[in-house]
Order: structure tokens, then sequence, then C-alpha cells
């Protein structure tokens, strides 16, 4: 194909990269403000263990929602390909078959949340009154299990269209909703733990009533799929191989990090408590790596849609030059304000001691998972999922061998040495897959 006289070209700038970027990395900051503000709400009533049970709960809600992150990820590759061929009746299919996954795992859930609570508890071994305020948070909050799986589906269709502004605009809905009401109903009310837990369910279903408008709303008649259409036995197949592959990858990333806390428990309590505060300041970095991930998914998933190469290498080329120049920046910033910022997350002269000790390996996260956030975002959007997870397993097996032989030697050192590792094998090991993978891509299109 003449791209040169591709009628679905489209020009890649820093602005539309960072128009999609910036909201997303505002968007997903608003998350630990709402788990602050959770805790302090659970806090200030003066009860450890519902605080405890607070804090268990929604862990557990977290680790069961976020192995759906599938259904936000294949939602955006496939939506930004048929926006980059301008099919506005496969965006509508696309986001149909996303919505309904969604909506049936989402009412899945409920059905199966008493075992799903049973076997969170007995997991984390909590009783008396610790697994009476987990109950109570997680039967409250997995009510809105197909409101907050729909949001994902919603979400992964925003930003599929570049609507990187909508996303930050839902993502300030839910999470503005949470707090307010979780205060209210928490904290002025009394209602404690059950509070929190409604002013959560509220949120995420505000949300998914705001980004179905605002979706629907959008929708032109004449372009509606038809039942059949959605259901497409081919078309279905295709959604389940991605998000299958996807769902691998998350569930060995979890892993991953997993294992890294399992084994910093067999330091000490000193040493445990100085990992999770520097996994702090690589949480902070991986915001805005997810930011740019974003509109990398987007371009890339766009461009191949549209056929049009240029497009590609363009925003391939912006997104790694935008990636490691804000990773340089923060991992600078890291090593200058880490032992400040150390000293605020922590009181204990102990923990600060050892958390400084190992503040270096921390800061660079952001340089060495730079290239992997970045290459994640575009085999996303390139939907060349099988090939994202075949590689994450190279790349955990490689993981696991450097924890074998670093951890032994070097301790606590060690373990992040094994980590950063984790994150360079990441993105090195799909980077060199990217200009061939595409070659074959852009080919097959011609």
């Amino acid at each position: 194909m003449d791209t040169h006289n591709n009628r679905f070209a489209f020009e890649v700038t820093h602005r539309l990269v960072l128009s999609i970027a910036i909201p997303m990395t505002l968007g997903f900051m608003t998350t630990p403000m709402l788990g602050l503000t959770n805790t302090a709400v659970v806090g200030r009533m003066g009860d450890p263990e519902a605080l405890a049970g607070l804090a268990i709960g929604a862990m557990l809600f977290d680790l069961i929602m976020g192995s759906f992150n599938f259904l936000r990820a294949s939602t955006t590759g496939l939506t930004a390909q048929a926006y980059g061929r301008r099919d506005q009746h496969e965006q509508q299919a696309v986001f149909s078959r996303a919505l309904i996954s969604a909506l049936g795992c989402g009412l899945a859930l409920l059905c199966l949340s008493p075992l799903l609570n049973a076997a969170g508890l007995r997991l984390m071994g909590a009783e008396g009154a610790i697994a009476e305020a987990t109950s109570t948070y997680f039967s409250i909050r997995i009510l809105a299990a197909p409101a907050a799986l729909a949001n994902y589906a919603i979400l992964g269709f925003v930003l599929g269209r570049g609507q990187g502004k909508i996303g930050l605009l839902l993502q300030a809905v839910i999470n503005g909703i949470n707090i307010l009401l979780s205060i209210y109903l928490g904290l002025t009310l009394g209602w404690g733990v059950a509070g929190v837990a409604w002013g959560t369910m509220a949120g995420e279903t505000a949300g998914a009533l705001a980004g179905l408008f605002i979706v629907l709303s959008g929708f032109a008649e004449a372009d509606r799929p038809a039942w059949a259409e959605i259901f497409s036995r081919h078309r279905l197949a295709e959604l389940f191989a991605l998000n299958r592959d996807i769902l691998i990858r998350t569930f060995v990333l979890i892993g991953a990090f997993t294992i890294m806390t399992r084994i910093g428990t067999s330091f000490g309590a000193v040493t445990l408590a100085a990992n999770a505060v520097l996994m702090n300041f690589v949480l902070l970095s991986s915001y805005y790596l997810d930011g740019l991930a974003n509109a990398a998914e987007q371009i890339t998933g766009r461009a191949i849609g549209a056929r049009y190469r240029p497009a590609f290498d363009r925003g391939l080329k912006l997104t790694i030059l935008w990636s490691f120049g804000l990773a340089a920046i923060v991992s600078a910033f890291f090593f200058l304000a880490g032992p400040w910022l150390i000293s605020v997350l922590t009181t204990s002269p102990e923990v600060r001691q050892a958390a400084a000790a190992y503040l270096p390996w921390a800061a660079v996260t952001g340089l060495t998972g730079a290239l992997a956030f970045l290459m994640d975002g575009v085999f996303i959007g390139a939907t060349w999922s099988a090939e994202m997870r075949n590689r994450m397993l190279m790349s955990f097996a490689g993981y696991l061998l450097m924890l074998a032989v670093f951890v032994p030697l070097f301790g606590n050192h060690g373990l992040w040495l094994a980590m950063n590792a984790f994150l360079l094998f990441r993105g090195f090991f799909l980077a060199v897959l990217v200009k061939p993978r595409a070659d074959q891509t852009f080919r097959a299109a011609q």
C-alpha cells in the first residue's frame, strides 16, 4: 500500500502523545489519594482491628479486580485499530463485546463472593474482629463488581480512541465520589469500614453510569452492529485469545512482586518495612510510565488499523523519548529527595537507615522499567499478545535465576538487583521483536 496516499494517514506529534499521557497520569495519581483517605477515615475511628480489616479487604479486592485488567487492555488495542481505519461499526461491536464480557464476569464474581471472601480470610489468616471488618468491607464492595469491570471496558474504549481527557474525567468521578462519600458515611455518620465500602461502591457505580452515558451518546444508530456480529465466533475467539494472553502476563507480573515481598520477609521486619517504603517510589514511577504506555497503545493500534507505518515508527520514537526523558528526571528526583521522602513515610530510625541503603535500587526502577512499560503498550495496541505473554515468561525465568544467584550472595541488595533485571529483561526481550513483527504486520496489510 502506498502510505503517502493512505486516506487513513495521521500525524504523530508531541502534542498527541502528551494529550493521552498527561490526563491518564493525573487520573492514575488520584488512586493513592483514595487509599490514603479511606485509611485516614477508618484510622480516626481508633479501632486497629477495623483498620487492619480494611487493609486486608482492600488488598483482596484489588488482587481480584486487577486480574481482570485484560478487559481494559484488549479493548484499548482493538478499539484503536478500528479507530485507525475509521470503522465506526466495529468500534461499537468491540465495545459491546467488552461490556458484555465485563458484566458477565462481574456477575460471576458476585455469585462467587462468599467463597472468595472465605478463601481470602484463610489466605491472610484473619480472625476475630479483623476477619469481621474484612468481611463487612468485602461483602459491600463486591456489589460494585459489575460496575467496576464495566469501567475497565469503558476506559479501554475511550483510550483506544485517544480520549485521554474523558478518561481523566471518569477517574475523577469515580475517585472523587468515593472520597467524599467515604468521609461522609465513614466519619460523619460513623459507619466506619461499612461507610468506606459503600462510598467505594457508589463511586464505581457513578463512574460506570457516567461512562456509559458518554460512550453511548456518541454512537450513531446507523453504525449499530447486529447481535450476530457482536457474538461472531471468529471475533469472540480472537478476543478470548487476546484476553487469555494478557491474563497470563498479568498473573506472572503479580507473581514476581509477590515473590519479592515473600523473600523480603526472610530478612526481618526492618528490611521488610524499608522495602515497603521504597515500593512507594516504584509505584510513583509507574504512574507516568503507565500514562505513556497508554499513549503507545493508542498510537500503535491506530497506526496498524490505518495501515500507516510512518505513524507507527514516529509514535514509537516519541514515546520512547518521553519515557526515558521523564524516567531520568524522576530517578534524579528520588536520588536527591529520597532521604527526605523516606523520613516523611516512616519515623523509625532503623527503617529510615535501611531504606536509605537500598534507595538507589528503587530510584533507578523508572529507568530500568521505562522500556518494559512502553513495550507492553506497543504490544497491547498492536494486539501481539502471544509474543508479549511468551516474553514475559522468559523474563520471569530470568528473574528467578537472578534471585537464585544474587539473593544468597547479596541479600536484600540482590533482591532489588533481580527486580531491576526483571524490568530490563521485559523491555529488551520485547524491543528486539518490534521491527520484525511490525514488518510482518504492515506487509500483511498491503
